[in-house]
């Protein structure tokens, strides 16, 4: 008996068999929520070697990113599908508001030469960090109406979002933020269904354009930055101090902290000799190591792994396709930021201007955080809707 095919809207949109006031409390959600909380912890206490005034700040931060959380639960899927696109529209307004010249610098204030960031008084917002949620989101439920994505064709209007936002954010310039939008839809499509072949063939067009968007994107100190680390790899000290003086004086207090750490005036007296720059943003983890040493590390890479098990959990826990797609979408984007700066922070990737989410301090970052992690909550403890569905193996029709 040949097995049964579903339209693209019997595989992806679920249907409303199931109450939506029901909710079960056992999901791997909460394994993300848990994760999230001792990394938010764990970045008060190393902000506070160095910043006890900012500690307090980003304490402040957590409360409003844990009620931002709560609110996104309380906002089922569908709900979610219905505001994606205004969300998007938001998103990509405030990205151009930031690039406009005419905007007072009281407004857009430009930092290390980027305008990426909109003064409100009390906290300064960011808009890159809603269009990370707009991105995943709106993606998401594009795939959800097409279905799995099984031409070249079908990727078109997933890339034009891609490009809208990354050219965007690239003009800001913020090229570290732009950087985390290719492995999230890299996730979400082949979550999606997307051919490999299709999916390699992107990958090695991109691999291709990378000498021509060293020579023609980046901007010198870019350039400069990737000939440092490569500098760096070789042994070469010679940028030591100038270009990659971050850069070494980062790894250098992450050697600092051995296997168990240093107390924590010892630990406060490193960072402080060392004159390590945005050690309590971009380089936090360095303070991480050095505090807390090897172990303290080894216990932060843990609770990423253990957060992204958590959102797959939920992907794999859910049958509506656009539910899906979006735990697999959070996920992927807050590995793989985590991935980016801790790989600059010990020498391995550039310095690109990532913070480490949930331990970073700032707020927008925090709160955005916190706010996916509601999304996740929110599609974990609602019931699968729907009938048996296909698990996205793409198998079944054309998008």
């Amino acid at each position: 008996m040949s097995p049964r095919s579903f339209t693209p809207a019997e595989l992806y949109e679920g249907t409303d068999a199931v109450p939506r006031s029901r909710v079960r409390l056992g999901t791997p959600a909460w394994l993300a929520v848990g994760a999230a909380l001792a990394l938010s912890l764990l970045g008060i206490a190393s902000i506070s070697t160095t910043e006890p005034e900012l500690a307090m700040r980003q304490a402040a931060y957590l409360v409003v990113g844990v009620a931002a959380a709560a609110m996104a639960t309380l906002v089922p899927p569908q709900s979610l599908r219905t505001v994606s696109w205004v969300v998007l529209a938001i998103s990509v307004l405030l990205l151009i508001f930031v690039l406009l010249p005419f905007v007072p610098r009281s407004i857009v204030t430009p930092r290390n030469g980027a305008r990426a960031w909109i003064d409100l008084g009390i906290v300064d917002f960011q808009p890159s960090e809603l269009a990370k949620i707009a991105f995943i989101l709106c993606l998401s439920q594009w795939l959800a109406l097409r279905g799995s994505p099984r031409t070249l064709r079908a990727l078109l209007v997933p890339i034009l979002l891609l490009m809208v936002l990354v050219g965007l954010i690239v003009l800001e310039p913020d090229l570290g933020s732009a950087l985390l939008f290719f492995p999230t839809i890299l996730a979400i499509l082949i979550a999606a269904g997307a051919r490999w072949r299709h999916t390699v063939a992107a990958l090695a067009i991109a691999a291709a354009l990378v000498p021509i968007g060293y020579f023609a994107a980046l901007k010198p100190y870019q350039r400069a930055r990737i000939d440092a680390i490569v500098a760096q790899v070789k042994g070469d000290t010679r940028f030591e101090r100038d270009i990659g003086f971050q850069g070494w004086r980062a790894m250098r207090l992450v050697g600092s902290g051995g296997l168990v750490g240093n107390d924590k005036d010892h630990a406060r007296a490193l960072v402080v000799f060392n004159a390590l720059p945005e050690e309590h943003n971009d380089m936090i983890f360095a303070v991480v190591a050095c505090r807390f040493g090897m172990l303290g590390g080894a216990l932060t890479l843990g609770l990423y792994a253990l957060y992204l098990f958590g959102a797959f959990a939920v992907a794999v826990s859910t049958r509506d396709g656009f539910a899906k797609l979006v735990a697999v979408g959070i996920g992927a984007l807050l590995f793989a930021q985590m991935v980016v700066n801790i790989g600059m922070t010990i020498g391995l990737l550039p310095i690109t201007g990532v913070t480490l989410p949930f331990v970073s301090y700032g707020g927008s970052s925090l709160v955005a955080c916190w706010a996916l992690t509601g999304i996740l909550v929110s599609i974990g403890i609602r019931p699968p809707t729907g009938g048996d569905k296909s698990q996205f193996d793409g198998e079944q029709f054309d998008g």
